[in-house]
């Protein structure tokens, strides 16, 4: 629940959007290009986002008849316990990589690029 939290969260799909292909319009998410190289949260409190993950479900599950089409949609404005549920995922996934609410895409962006710049720098080798 916890990663389902993370990765329905506006700090991925700004990621995602930047890094992914497209066919059409459509976004071509790939394992090796999008989650592989995605800088996860250093948290040790999982909690809050696993919590608010199982909100985004049970938000959906209240339409059981309503298409994902639908609920993210142009009229996802009638479903706002499902827009409820989302902020407070994306706020809760801000908090847990030190983001400010008041960031722009673009500063969080920048603020994963340069935690991904960390992740893959080569380590010098330890010498016994």
């Amino acid at each position: 629940m916890y990663h389902f939290g993370v990765l329905t969260s506006k700090v991925h799909m700004i990621w995602m959007r930047t890094v992914t292909g497209r066919m059409k319009s459509d976004y071509q998410y790939a394992a090796e290009i999008v989650y592989n190289n995605f800088p996860w949260p250093k948290t040790k409190s999982t909690q809050e986002i696993t919590a608010t993950a199982q909100a985004i479900l049970d938000s959906r599950a209240k339409y059981p008849d309503a298409t994902l089409n639908q609920m993210y949609g142009k009229d996802m404005y009638l479903f706002p316990e499902l827009v409820k549920a989302h902020n407070a995922n994306d706020k809760v996934v801000m908090e847990a990589y030190g983001f400010k609410e008041s960031m722009t895409d673009a500063e969080i962006l920048y603020r994963l690029f340069e935690m991904y710049k960390e992740l893959t720098l080569e380590k010098p080798k330890s010498r016994k």
